[in-house]
């Protein structure tokens, strides 16, 4: 006889999303080898899943809730799953981020995670550890699915020149994350502005940080460590850290002119450029 893993539907977001799977999968009439050629998925994935052994990803969910009509169920539930694969004191952070109606970050050396493309998330995520990888970094590109909200959250970036001169992932991946940063200048809702080098000294010198506003909840500041986040609802720290972001915002560049540094950048760092031989490299 065939051993069948049976799942506590109670024991984590990723055993309750399988254990759903198997049930309307089997109240079809289907095996996983069937479901799996009607997703344009292996039955051996579908299996993966319902034992809760690999990440479903937004695609998978799509598709499955459309085949077994399960009424969008599982494409609910994927990113409740993403956000309990994120380190545990990251967690918090993302539900921040599921909440908020605006969202205000200043960065000092790297692309917002909202912003930042797979690659991108690759390089960093495998800068010192590279198990896991393909998950890691779907689990942080799904954090960006907040922007497919019907009404998803306003969005403010201020992030300083440093971080689009500092090659993450070698020029190609910096070319493709800086034309990602300008495919938003149409989008009023995701604003990216940049501080420059000129701009001196600045309020944002103690470091990057988030400011979250909700509908109906005060607004939360958050700042991390090595290995630890820090949010707060004191009002002090918020008046304090959205005084600061106020004023990074008028020392940044405009949203226009943050958008041509950008493709300076993009174009004078990681352009195509010639060899001695008049060959176009990377």
């Amino acid at each position: 006889m065939t051993h069948i893993n049976i799942l506590d539907p109670g024991a984590s977001p990723l055993d309750y999303y399988g254990f759903e799977l198997r049930r309307h999968r089997e109240s079809a009439g289907l095996t996983q080898r069937q479901l799996g050629d009607i997703v344009n998925y292996t039955g051996s994935l579908v299996g993966q899943i319902e034992t809760a052994r690999k990440l479903p990803t937004p695609e998978f969910s799509e598709r499955v809730d459309a085949a077994l009509g399960t009424g969008g169920l599982l494409s609910r539930l994927v990113g409740l799953v993403m956000r309990s694969q994120l380190p545990a004191w990251f967690q918090q952070v993302a539900e921040l981020e599921a909440r908020a109606v605006e969202i205000c970050t200043f960065q000092t050396h790297m692309v917002h995670g909202l912003l930042q493309t797979g690659a991108y998330v690759r390089a960093v995520l495998g800068a010192l550890d590279d198990s896991d990888l393909d998950d890691r970094t779907a689990v942080r590109l799904a954090r960006q699915r907040i922007f497919e909200k019907e009404v998803p959250p306003v969005l403010w970036a201020v992030i300083s020149e440093a971080a689009l001169r500092q090659e993450i992932g070698g020029a190609e991946t910096m070319r493709e994350q800086l034309a990602h940063l300008l495919s938003f200048e149409s989008n009023p809702r995701i604003n990216i502005q940049v501080l420059p080098y000129s701009a001196g000294a600045h309020a944002g010198l103690q470091g990057s940080f988030n400011r979250y506003r909700f509908m109906n909840d005060p607004a939360i500041v958050y700042t991390e460590g090595y290995g630890s986040g820090h949010p707060t609802a004191n009002p002090d720290t918020v008046t304090d850290c959205s005084l600061r972001y106020d004023h990074l915002r008028a020392a940044a560049l405009s949203l226009k002119d943050s958008a041509a540094l950008i493709r300076h950048v993009m174009e004078e760092r990681y352009g195509e450029q010639l060899d001695p031989d008049r060959a176009p490299v990377a």
